[in-house]
């Protein structure tokens, strides 16, 4: 039995993963919760599990982290704040199960340092179906990584035709039910831009050699191909509850957590180019994925206050990656990349940010 502490208990992550647990008691118990405000859900959710372990924000879940015995450290933090409880777990040898992607992206060199090799098991769907994917050859065998997107709910829209959109129409997701930042980051493929340069940290692939495909089914999740020219897809429901029920007990499956496609029926799956005109946002972060050290802190420092302004009603759509590309294009990163000096981006990111908001 694994001993798992889910860090954003109360969230999408964090609800789907006891939705695992409660279906499988017999293999995994919960040895401690973390969520961010919600003190009255983490209540509920540690009275029903027995739990004894509780923190609320991203320091107690730190601190929790390095005190409480457990096999995985499942982190489904939102944003940056999730650093610290990652390299925590690193730190105290935990596996740790990774869907809180920014602190990958920002902490870069300083959590690849912390991990030994395979302590950090993806549970975004795309880099879930890269992991598994990657099964089928060699590292020397792989010649590009292919992430698919499902294209958010502007899909197919011209950059003209986004300068409208409202908030409510960018929380409307056609395949994915996640919170406002990381639907919001789908709307403007930000998302994606995060992924790839995730995707390049984890598995160790140059920027030239991974690709999005928009995929609007969301069936195929990503997929691999190898130097033979044969490429290897993941394929599988839209449902989080399997790539996460995957991070925890990796690299076993879990039985029966999730529906599998049904062959008898009949379904069409697509694939189009990404369109770099309306939806720039992959192009920026593979460029400042190329750059490296604080560069992409500050993308998503950015990313943060100009989504919070478009839900505010002071900033248009199309002014959130706009917004991030003057912030990054008037950046210049420290001589040594350290937790403080990530602090200190992180902090002129978001007043840069707003002082360009602001106009």
């Amino acid at each position: 039995m694994r001993r798992i502490l889910i860090l954003g208990s109360t969230g999408s992550i964090g609800t789907q993963a006891l939705d695992v647990i409660r279906s499988n008691p017999g293999r995994f118990e919960v040895a401690g919760l973390a969520a961010g405000r919600d003190a009255e859900g983490l209540r509920a959710q540690a009275e029903e599990f027995g739990v004894a372990h509780t923190a609320l924000g991203a320091d107690a879940a730190a601190r929790m982290v390095r005190e409480v015995d457990a096999d995985v450290v499942l982190n489904g933090i939102t944003g940056s704040v999730g650093l610290a409880p990652t390299l925590a777990a690193l730190e105290a040898g935990r596996t740790l199960a990774l869907a809180n992607k920014e602190s990958l992206i920002v902490g870069g060199p300083l959590v690849k340092r912390a991990a030994a090799p395979g302590q950090i098991v993806p549970v975004d769907s795309e880099h879930s179906a890269i992991a598994q994917a990657l099964r089928a050859g060699a590292p020397d065998e792989v010649r590009r990584l292919v992430v698919t997107a499902s294209g958010g709910p502007f899909r197919g829209r011209t950059r003209d035709e986004l300068r409208d959109v409202t908030p409510a129409q960018a929380l409307d997701h056609p395949t994915w039910d996640m919170g406002r930042v990381v639907t919001t980051n789908s709307a403007t493929l930000v998302n994606k831009g995060l992924e790839v340069i995730e995707a390049h940290l984890l598995f160790d692939v140059p920027f030239d050699r991974i690709d999005v495909a928009v995929h609007p089914q969301s069936v195929v999740h990503s997929m691999v191909e190898f130097v033979d020219g044969s490429t290897i897809a993941q394929a599988s429901p839209p449902d989080m509850r399997l790539p996460i029920a995957l991070g925890m007990a990796w690299p076993d499956r879990v039985s029966g957590v999730g529906a599998p496609i049904d062959w008898t029926t009949a379904a069409s799956w697509t694939f189009e180019p990404l369109d770099d005109e309306a939806f720039p946002a992959v192009a920026l972060a593979k460029r400042v994925g190329r750059a490296g050290e604080t560069y992409p802190c500050v993308f998503n420092a950015a990313n943060e206050q100009a989504v919070d302004a478009f839900h505010e009603g002071r900033l248009p759509f199309l002014g959130i990656v706009d917004t991030v590309a003057r912030v990054v294009d008037a950046h210049d990163a420290p001589a040594e990349l350290t937790l403080s000096s990530l602090a200190e981006a992180e902090r002129w990111a978001r007043a840069e940010a707003d002082r360009a908001i602001a106009g």
